[in-house]
């Protein structure tokens, strides 16, 4: 039971009422206290009232909150091991070299800083959106090529930056991971090495096809029933990737991750060299 609370003549408290089937409800008392010219007390005006039904949605809520709390924690452990898993791939080829260079290292950890400035505005959107399950892929987007645009020194005269794709295209977070860090690969890709002496083009297309009936054989196996199949394409108008370079066995750490990520979303990922470089990406979502 709460003490009484003053407040110009006026109480309030609240108690647990137990019924006679054993069951309790809430009582909120409000009532205020009438005076003699002596200032004593002689009378009491009041109302209780059962609160129970909201006492029950405030604890209902009070566990949303904790589910909540406990959801962004497990999600912020589970990417922090995989920052932890990319610095260790990192090490492995620096381990591979018996002379190290300064300015690869220097590099390295530039790519490495960009891979997890793309999950940490993850969580920034989550804090914005208060949504722990899903987020705007298409705001998510615009941060992380803005913030590759400044971290590869790119002002508004030089190489543009052009993003087609639906103002609000709301993806789960075992999806949105896994995309941001093969969007930061390839862009981050194009803005290195694409355009050695000019300034160019890299374009970034999201696009949806909605399929009632989806059987289309990605990944390990057919599926039946409503999905979606989205293809996520980023291209460049630059010098083009090497000939030689061989999805299945990529040389390179973000290659093997692209690959390692597409697997992951059981997607399907081609190239095309025709004029610059496009990548290709498509992915079920059910």
């Amino acid at each position: 039971m709460n003490l009484f609370q003053k407040k110009r003549g006026k109480y309030n408290r609240e108690f647990r009422f137990r019924k006679k089937d054993g069951n309790y409800i809430h009582i909120e008392e409000n009532f205020v206290c009438l005076e003699d010219e002596n200032g004593v007390p002689y009378r009491a005006l009041g109302i209780m009232t059962d609160i129970t039904e909201k006492k029950e949605a405030e604890e209902t809520l009070a566990k949303i909150e904790e589910v909540r709390k406990k959801e962004i924690h497990h999600r912020i452990k589970n990417n922090l091991q995989i920052v932890s898993s990319l610095l260790d791939l990192q090490a492995e080829k620096f381990a591979e070299d018996n002379i190290y260079d300064t300015s690869k290292v220097l590099k390295a950890f530039r790519d490495s800083q960009n891979r997890v400035i793309s999950m940490a505005l993850i969580h920034e959107e989550l804090y914005e959106s208060k949504d722990t399950s899903t987020l705007n892929f298409a705001a998510y987007l615009k941060k992380l090529t803005k913030e590759l645009l400044r971290c590869y020194n790119v002002d508004s005269s030089g190489t543009h930056l052009g993003l087609e794709i639906e103002e609000k295209v709301f993806l789960e977070m075992d999806t949105v991971v896994p995309l941001g860090i093969i969007v930061n690969e390839l862009v981050s890709n194009s803005l290195k090495h694409a355009f050695p002496d000019r300034n160019g083009e890299i374009q970034i297309k999201l696009y949806r096809e909605l399929n009632v009936e989806s059987n289309t054989g990605m990944g390990s196996g057919n599926r039946n029933g409503s999905s979606t199949t989205f293809t996520l394409i980023i291209s460049d108008d630059g010098v083009g990737v090497p000939e030689d370079l061989d999805l299945e066995n990529p040389e390179t750490l973000g290659m093997q991750l692209i690959t390692t990520l597409v697997d992951q979303l059981d997607g399907e990922l081609e190239v095309n060299r025709d004029c610059g470089t496009e990548f290709c990406i498509k992915f079920e979502i059910e």
